[in-house]
């Protein structure tokens, strides 16, 4: 037997807190050789923090990440133990994001990435270029200050493996497991058993899935022991890294590290046999004819055996179960985590909500909510470095520290029901009860004096006053006035955010959080610059259908009871006055559902449909229920405002990232704000073909043929509504 005992980590980086990041580098070193491992793996970019994004292009921070490295390898870190470390590098003209293998002191090999993730929420072909020399190591020269303090000149550079006198090992970078042919395939055939993935992977909702299936299937067929790891916390923007760094062996977890947690630094470490790994490939025909004719990858030797003889004291990491966090779950968790790395590094001493009673603030209510209790709870757990930031931000003093996460959310966390006349009792005692189940300190503001004011000011420039529409004012007065109200909760919220903390004698300032949705920013159903305009959205990404979801979960999970009847209760801005015969409900005022705007939002963006395919596949989806005009009307509809509302997307909050067909504009969703919202040719195809399907209709009709529209127009796309209809996947 070769035993190998090798070692993966979770870190939770800060992009360009070098001292920080520095710090978790070598701590995870120094775990993963008291745990015996002898090979250990970082995240991608790691010294640097994977969020840097044009901090690249500035050659300090290429040069702050070699002298980061050069303090690594001056020390006994890297002494019996290979290292991959993450950072960028400037070779020639050209910049890469690349893998340093370093061990016993000196750097053995530089491997670049040679497949850049380019899409979504990723821009690495703006700051890096890929590495295209795939059928040759070159010399790299060190850096002269570098190369002088550790004695080494230059170093093998390029797409290749190192080769140990008893295994090989190398690297296969984030995105490059997805390319089409990905590199471990070949490296396979080249004898390679050991397999590094560094990764900057983000968490989006039932996506760990997909990443998993993929270490799985990398060696499942080929064999291999397949290494992950990850970044984990918020280093800085709107993604929130869900780390799970993992090993595999022959296509089984045998070991797992937490998708969500509030520590800095988690090491993870199998003990593996890769004579396991020899016998599998030795059992398949046909990887032994493909080994045989294989191109040949170059390689780096290093004349030392990293592996142990068989000895009984070392047990072998055994396959487990791998652990998957429900959507709901992942909805706690996930934005939980995110908001305790924004407050602990963003200097502000809690948060601000805007609690109207309703689903969607509740929600975020129930997620801070969430994020005092994993505080607490790691706290109780000894995480020495949690413990300091809480009782930093809580302001504890004499020794105290969060013992209980009610007492925690009463310091940190501010909720303000700003009630008006058009305001229900209903929704003001849920807020009220609510903040109750949670713990934070909460005021009931009523705003009728300001909105009078800024009335009677307005009545006094222009000798008018606007009345809503149910008493008799027009479409024009009536959004007015309802957009009066909500930029009135934002500029008292900034106000409360700024000012409470100094009036309760407490340190620092607050962060405002917002609270619109997903499907809400894709519809538009916001004011620009209201309540929904805040310092961060933890929300901002997810859809309505699982905010309900999760509202029920976290009824029964996080001990808020409260959210059922929340989640029972009707959508309603609560923006007009309310009247027997008249109640404001969302769904109305929308034109549509939220499920509806779901089946929108994920063909428009993550099927890439205009409008015409948009409507074609709906005729396959909704052909059972709605006719061809009616399906029209809906899609045509939607783009109408779709295109209308698009120019508040510039504007809307940084939000946590959590859903694929996320509508924010700043990063993920590049399309134009200023659309011609009439779409004339888009519309008149589609006016062609509801002609063309009435008329089949009627034919079909005559013929007898009743019901089989769906089934025989040749509508084309029928595969995109049956994956719409799904889970959404995402790529790393």
């Amino acid at each position: 037997m070769r035993l190998l005992k090798v070692a993966t980590c979770n870190l939770n980086q800060w992009a360009m807190d070098f001292d920080c990041n520095l710090k978790h580098i070598k701590e995870s070193i120094s775990r993963a050789k008291e745990a015996g491992a002898v090979i250990r793996l970082g995240p991608e970019l790691e010294i640097t923090g994977y969020g840097c994004e044009d901090h690249f292009l500035e050659l300090d921070t290429v040069n702050h990440a070699w002298e980061c490295l050069k303090e690594i390898l001056l020390g006994d870190w890297t002494d019996g133990i290979l290292c991959s470390i993450g950072m960028p590098i400037i070779k020639g003209s050209e910049r890469y994001n690349c893998q340093v293998f370093c061990f016993n002191r000196k750097i053995v090999m530089i491997r670049p990435k040679m497949w850049l993730a380019n899409d979504g929420n990723y821009r690495e072909l703006r700051w890096f270029t890929t590495w295209k020399q795939e059928d040759q190591l070159v010399e790299f020269q060190i850096p002269p200050e570098i190369s002088e303090a550790l004695s080494q000149k230059s170093v093998p550079f390029g797409y290749g493996y190192i080769q140990f006198l008893d295994t090989a090992v190398a690297a296969e970078i984030c995105e490059e497991l997805f390319a089409p042919i990905p590199p471990h395939a070949e490296l396979a055939l080249n004898g390679v058993e050991v397999f590094l993935n560094a990764s900057g992977s983000h968490h989006q909702l039932r996506k760990l899935d997909l990443r998993l299936r993929a270490f799985i299937g990398a060696t499942h067929t080929r064999g291999g022991v397949y290494m992950y790891s990850n970044h984990q916390g918020c280093d800085g923007g709107r993604l929130y890294y869900d780390g799970c760094c993992c090993v595999v062996v022959n296509g089984e977890v045998v070991a797992q590290g937490s998708q969500f947690s509030l520590k800095d630094i988690e090491v993870v470490v199998a003990q593996v046999d890769l004579d396991a790994v020899a016998s599998l490939r030795g059992s398949i025909s046909s990887f032994q004819e493909q080994a045989s004719c294989k191109s040949r990858v170059s390689s780096v030797t290093v004349p030392y055996n990293i592996c142990r003889p068989f000895n009984l004291k070392m047990l072998l990491s055994s396959p487990q179960k791998i652990m998957y966090h429900s959507p709901e779950e992942e909805i706690a968790f996930g934005p939980g985590c995110w908001l305790w790395d924004y407050l602990r590094r963003s200097g502000a001493s809690g948060f601000l909500l805007p609690l109207s009673g309703g689903a969607d603030s509740s929600s975020v209510a129930a997620i801070v909510g969430c994020m005092c209790q994993l505080v607490v709870k790691e706290i109780a757990n000894g995480d020495e470095q949690v413990k300091a930031d809480a009782i930093q931000i809580g302001n504890y003093t004499d020794g105290q520290f969060p013992v209980d996460s009610k007492e925690f959310a009463k310091r940190v966390f501010y909720t303000v029901y700003m009630g008006s006349e058009n305001s229900s009792e209903a929704t003001k005692m849920r807020a009220k009860v609510l903040a109750d189940e949670i713990g934070s300190w909460h005021l009931d503001v009523c705003i009728d004096g300001v909105v009078s004011s800024l009335l009677s000011l307005f009545q006094t420039l222009t000798g008018k006053r606007p009345h809503y529409k149910v008493d008799g004012g027009s479409n024009v007065e009536n959004l007015g006035l309802q957009n009066i109200q909500a930029r009135i909760r934002m500029v008292l919220a900034f106000m409360l955010a700024s000012l409470l903390p100094w009036v309760h004698n407490k340190k620092g300032f607050y962060l405002v959080l917002g609270s619109s949705n997903v499907d809400e920013a894709l519809r538009g159903y916001l004011t620009k610059y209201d309540c929904s305009a805040a310092d961060i959205n933890p929300i901002g990404s997810i859809s309505k259908q699982d905010l309900r979801i999760f509202l029920r979960w976290a009824a029964n999970h996080l001990g808020y009871s409260s959210l059922a009847e929340i989640e029972a209760a009707p959508p309603t801005a609560e923006l007009e006055p309310i009247r027997s015969n008249y109640s404001q409900l969302d769904e109305v005022d929308m034109g549509m559902t939220y499920e509806e705007l779901s089946v929108y939002g994920r063909l428009r963006k993550i099927f890439r449909c205009g409008p015409v395919s948009m409507f074609k596949n709906l005729c396959y989806k909704w052909g059972a229920s709605l006719t061809p005009s009616e399906v029209a009307e809906k899609v045509k509809h939607f783009f109408k405002y779709y295109s209308i509302n698009r120019h508040k997307m510039t504007v809307l909050t940084p939000s946590y990232h959590a859903e694929s067909y996320s509508p924010e504009d700043n990063r993920f969703d590049l399309r134009q704000f200023l659309y011609n919202a009439r779409w004339p040719y888009q519309f008149r195809k589609i006016d062609e073909l509801v002609q063309e399907l009435d008329g089949d209709k009627v034919a079909f009709e005559e013929s007898g043929e009743h019901g089989k529209l769906g089934a025989t127009s040749g509508v084309g796309g029928m595969g995109v509504v049956a994956a719409a209809s799904g889970d959404p996947k995402a790529g790393l």
